[in-house]
């Protein structure tokens, strides 16, 4: 099968490609380092033909209300393109209870971005994620000085990137759901609670201060599933940090 990776040379789309090629299919990665430009449609074209398989995991450059622009414009390019190529099955990575969190301009650029989907012409699948593990050193840095690093008590289940992109792989290796898969870490904290942890593992002595306006998440009504169908990953946090 030949699948082609947009945003195939980053944090997942590496690993993605990676997994894909490991089992056995023809997953080309696409960038604007290889010369695809999603924005202005540079290279689109020649990038998805003869593709049966598209995986969009390009993201926004900003969190601000910008990103609007951005998904409406790269869906509406990407999905032209998927469709003159005769693409049978479109992926997209999305976060979990996305649509839950209007107050967030990043939220409801990606919720548009899934509904551009679904309403697109392609079948197609959506792989939601919880947060990374691997993004909670910027986390901390949004709102810490040299004495103390002030979070909010939001209930998070991280996932590490590599579960995620297993996860993307396998769902972009089989039939469209039409639909969306839910996927999470093992393991539910609040989220300075995960500050504390990831400090003292790091030998960091700042103190966490638990702040219910405290930077992005403050307004994330929780990141923490409770689906009985939500696909659960293996690895735990403090494995991850080891």
């Amino acid at each position: 099968m030949k699948i082609a990776v947009m945003g195939g040379t980053g944090l997942i789309g590496s690993q993605v490609v990676k997994n894909l090629n490991a089992a056995g299919h023809e997953a080309v990665p696409h960038s604007k380092s290889t010369g695809v430009d999603i924005i202005s449609g540079q290279g689109l074209d020649e990038a998805v033909a003869g593709a049966d398989v598209v995986v969009n995991l390009t993201n926004s450059p900003t969190f601000d209300e910008a990103s609007l622009a951005f998904f409406q414009t790269s869906m509406d390019n990407l999905l032209a393109a998927a469709r003159k190529g005769g693409v049978g099955h479109f992926v997209i990575l999305s976060i979990v209870g996305v649509d839950q969190v209007p107050e967030l301009d990043y939220y409801r650029a990606k919720a548009l971005q899934e509904k551009i989907l679904a309403a697109g012409p392609i079948p197609y699948s959506i792989v939601r994620a919880t947060q990374f593990m691997d993004f909670m050193d910027a986390v901390l840095s949004w709102t810490a000085d040299a004495q103390t690093v002030r979070l909010p008590a939001t209930p998070i289940q991280p996932i590490a990137s590599e579960d995620v992109a297993a996860a993307v792989a396998e769902v972009a290796a089989g039939a469209p759901l039409n639909g969306i898969r839910n996927i999470a870490g093992p393991e539910i904290f609040t989220l300075d609670e995960l500050g504390r942890i990831t400090l003292s593992h790091k030998g960091d002595n700042r103190t966490v201060v638990t702040d219910p306006t405290a930077g992005m998440f403050a307004v994330v009504k929780g990141d923490v599933l409770t689906d009985k169908d939500a696909h659960l990953a293996a690895t735990r946090y403090t494995d991850w940090l080891s």
